[in-house]
């Protein structure tokens, strides 16, 4: 796209070479700061190996002779009632071997829902040429920098065609703009599944804007050059549907020839048309053919059979109700400065439309948070003045660059969900058209020095914003791409490596409230208490509203035993979010454990009534109860937890004991059997269940070899230094003749309970009942 004619007033050969320099040391700064910016996303940490990357398993299933994924579902989503269901298929989605969050999930198959052009351009040539598979980081930072190339030949002939008198600080400030302050470097704080399609989209894009312009250009030569756009344009498609209205831009060279009414631009528009029309076209039926194979229907590209942390199916994807907020949120969204570190935070607009899912990364609002591109609007002043012959070609290019900005945005605002990632569709666009606003500025200043350069100056602050508040947005998507990274590494039980990713959210990012609360959960999982509330408290300091923290601070103190320091912090979790049912939960058991029976019971109710589904409630509120002395409510509320969830061994477990406690011996066996059945090592419930049966006055009840296998077990769990489970241990051998080993056992019972004058004196009387040959009859437990 450079290689044009000089104009008659070109600069001279080391001007020229100079500029050459100068344009090539800034694509190079551009796209090195891309390499660098590039960080791996969360689902490729999972596996560093890069046949495990999604598009290379598509790869895979390419070269099996399948449309589906070279992965299988894990076993028992087929089994779910709903398999779409966040709620339900979170075990079978996020499990390591079968990963399957963001795919589509179709009759047993997964299949990618994202666009397939990346797999066919670059991913599979990519396998079949070097033997090796290409990792999404690196496949974003190729099409990130072949669009960006294209988009700077495209401003470099421009720039050399029509404003040669321009100084090099306008292609720099135009170059820097679409590389810089357009939102990418956020994009590439975490290089994964969305990025690659839209980074290659971003490519084809700008290919295609590139042939229109030289089929706008070369008359002799611009169906070859429709027809290349039509491919491009076609390709970016594959690779992002949503792009589709922007398909408006091919007739832009149609239109122009048939407007012209020269002799033979009847013709002429018929075979423009032909060219523009006919590689989308194809490209379009063997789209629809594609999700035909894969999803019955021609038009569904796997959006609504989506495995996402939203219910996709069901779904209304566009719709009128959301234009509004979306528009608000792409060009007028508010951004708050702060004081600390990297100085933003997005303001979130509320509330949300009906059936709206939510914004992805808060900023928006590119006229105040990306100033540069106010400059769009200068590009009529680039033909003001001048010939129609002579600027005809920029105007119409112009008008192409308009109508995909305008279908990309429509679009857009219509969809039920927004993010500063979409910006990716249309903002480089508008860049571009802000460099020929530049141009055209600083040439209608021309006979007006000191006003040129005011605007000179202005162009440079614009920039200078715009690229100061991307770099600050880049570093805030960065750590909170670190942070995401830990958390789904901590989903996953990698926690060295979740560690390691908070730790580089903080080092970028020291005052990141969310980084330090990551931290500690990690802690807390590996059972490091103290360093835990350490990492909480600092996350406090940040963000003294930070619930999760509280919550989290809460359970270390529960954990600690520090009952009333956690009550303090559950207390301030509810006057933050009083409607947080674990919080309330957590609080009652605390209520629980210092004897406030009743405070418990009335929290209990109210993270009851928040939840009602939920058996760990329920259970907690039988608990409660039972406390309390109310049996028959506490059986009420366990039998509830069960019908809710009959495989939950703790209500198996206390209705066991409630039954015990009023005389239903038989049912109490029965519940606590299940429970070992649910949870084997099931301690309370194996001391239990072996005392009724080595000790029950009841023959038809004892079973005294049984008594002795859970006795034995629950021992192996303690590590024979358990005073309760040693007593319970002698009983069960008493009760099978072995007199011998029942004195020795609770001889050594009773070594270690020298301090539990109770528990000693029990079992001074049932030693003394073993040496005189006597098993133990017990009604007791």
């Amino acid at each position: 796209m450079t290689g044009e004619a000089n104009p008659v007033n070109a600069p001279k050969d080391n001007l020229r070479r100079v500029r050459c320099i100068v344009f090539g040391l800034i694509c190079a700064l551009v796209i090195g700061i891309f390499a660098w910016s590039a960080e791996p996303g969360a689902l490729e940490l999972i596996s560093a190996n890069a046949k495990d990357a999604y598009y290379n398993l598509l790869v895979q299933g390419f070269q099996s002779g399948q449309l589906n994924v070279k992965r299988d579902p894990a076993p028992g989503l087929a089994e779910l009632a709903n398999p779409y269901d966040p709620a339900a298929n979170s075990p079978y989605v996020w499990n390591v071997q079968h990963l399957a969050y963001e795919m589509s999930y179709y009759k047993g198959k997964l299949y990618l829902y994202f666009g397939v052009t990346p797999t066919l351009v670059l991913f599979w040539p990519y396998a079949i040429l070097t033997g090796h598979y290409l990792d999404h980081k690196n496949a974003v930072v190729i099409f990130f920098a072949v669009g960006f190339l294209a988009a700077a030949g495209l401003l470099h002939t421009i720039w050399r065609r029509y404003f040669p008198e321009a100084r090099v600080w306008a292609i720099t400030v135009g170059l820097l703009a679409m590389g810089l302050a357009s939102g990418i470097l956020a994009i590439l704080a975490s290089c994964d599944v969305y990025e690659v399609a839209k980074s290659c989209a971003f490519a084809f894009t700008m290919l295609a804007l590139g042939a229109i312009w030289r089929a706008l250009r070369e008359p002799k030569q611009s169906v070859k050059w429709l027809l290349l756009a039509s491919l491009a344009y076609g390709l970016a498609i594959g690779a992002r549907p949503s792009l589709l209205f922007g398909a408006v831009i091919l007739l832009v060279p149609v239109i122009r020839v048939w407007q012209e009414a020269k002799p033979d631009s009847h013709r002429r528009t018929g075979w423009l048309f032909v060219a523009a029309i006919v590689p989308i076209t194809l490209i379009g039926l063997g789209l629809m053919l594609y999700n035909y194979l894969r999803f019955d229907s021609p038009s569904e590209f796997g959006w609504h059979y989506q495995l996402t942390s939203f219910q996709n199916h069901g779904a209304q994807q566009f719709s009128l109700s959301y234009f509004w907020f979306n528009f608000r949120f792409y060009f007028f969204q508010p951004m708050a400065w702060t004081g600390p570190f990297p100085f933003l935070e997005p303001l979130q607009q509320s509330p949300l439309p009906t059936g709206y899912n939510g914004i992805e990364g808060g900023y928006g609002g590119i006229l105040a948070d990306y100033p540069i591109a106010w400059l769009a609007l200068a590009a009529p002043l680039a033909w003001k003045g001048r010939a129609e012959g002579e600027i005809s070609d920029l105007r119409w290019f112009a008008a192409a660059i308009f109508l995909f900005f305008l279908a990309s945005v429509l679009t857009l605002c219509l969809f039920f969900a927004a993010g500063s990632g979409y910006l990716a569709d249309f903002l480089p666009a508008l860049m571009l058209l802000a460099a020929v606003g530049i141009f055209g500025l600083d040439r209608s200043l021309a006979s007006l020095p000191v006003w040129r350069w005011v605007a000179r100056i202005g162009c440079a602050v614009l920039l200078a914003f715009s690229i100061v508040f991307n770099a600050l947005a880049s570093v805030e998507a960065h750590a909170i791409s670190y942070y995401l990274n830990g958390d789904f590494l901590t989903s996953e039980g990698q926690l060295d490596a979740a560690m390691a990713q908070y730790e580089k959210a903080l080092a970028i990012w020291p005052g990141y409230s969310g980084a330090y609360c990551g931290l500690g959960s990690v802690l807390l999982q590996k059972g490091r208490l103290e360093e835990a509330i350490v990492q909480y408290q600092n996350a406090l300091k940040f963000n003294p509203a930070l619930s999760e923290a509280l919550n989290n601070l809460g359970y270390c103190y529960l954990k600690s035993g520090r009952m009333n320091d956690a009550i303090v912090e559950y207390q301030k979790v509810l006057e933050i979010k009083p409607n947080f049912p674990e919080a309330r939960n957590n609080l009652a058991y605390c209520f629980l454990q210092i004897g406030q029976t009743d405070d418990a019971i009335a929290q209990y109710q109210k993270a009851v009534e928040l939840v009602p589904g939920s058996a760990t409630y329920q259970c907690g509120l039988g608990n409660a109860f039972l406390q309390k002395g109310e049996i028959n409510e506490a059986i009420a509320r366990y039998q509830k937890a069960l019908e809710i969830n009959p495989d939950f061994p703790q209500a198996h477990y206390f209705l066991g004991y409630c039954f015990f406690r009023t005389g239903r011996t038989a049912d109490a066996i029965a519940h606590y059997q299940r429970a070992i059945e649910l949870q084997p090592q099931y301690l309370p419930v194996l001391q239990k269940l072996a005392w009724i049966l080595a000790t029950w006055p009841d023959a038809s009840i004892r079973n005294g070899n049984k008594a002795l296998a859970l006795a034995e077990q629950a021992n192996q769990l303690t590590g024979g230094q358990n005073p309760e489970t040693l007593r319970v241990l002698a009983a069960a051998y008493a009760g099978t003749g072995q007199y011998t080993e029942a004195v020795s056992t609770a001889r050594k019972a009773l070594a270690l309970a020298k301090s539990d004058t109770a528990l000693a004196k029990e079992l001074q009387t049932e030693m003394e009942a073993y040496q005189n040959n006597t098993p133990l009859r017990s009604r007791g437990d």
